[in-house]
């Protein structure tokens, strides 16, 4: 069992930044994947970003370029940095963690922009 903690979500006016972060109750060097995603009610989960035990990160479609996520292996923490917030990135964000078949999923933090 992995149990994920979400933290950092709050309001904040377009054009600020946020950082989100993931801890993680065992180490993070033995989860293959460590994911952030985003949800609104309604809508579909919309990946985010992604990476790997071993560094190697992925990005979303249109995430590339505002979103950098990162680790802190020592912390069993992972990072969302988010920069040039817009309200379509409103949502709650979540972050997942695969390790071997099995995929753990946190409670999420919502993240509003206001215009």
């Amino acid at each position: 069992q992995v149990q994920l903690v979400e933290s950092g979500g709050g309001l904040v006016q377009a054009g600020e930044s946020l950082r989100l972060s993931c801890a993680a109750s065992s180490s993070i060097v033995s989860i293959d994947l460590i994911s952030w995603y985003r949800q609104n009610p309604g809508n579909q989960r919309e990946f985010i970003a992604g990476i790997t035990a071993g560094g190697t990160t992925t990005y979303g479609d249109s995430m590339r370029g505002r979103f950098f996520i990162s680790k802190d292996n020592a912390k069993n923490t992972v990072y969302l940095q988010m920069s040039s917030l817009k309200p379509d990135d409103t949502a709650v964000y979540v972050c997942s963690a695969r390790k071997v078949w099995t995929t753990f999923w946190g409670q999420g933090t919502q993240v509003t922009v206001s215009s």
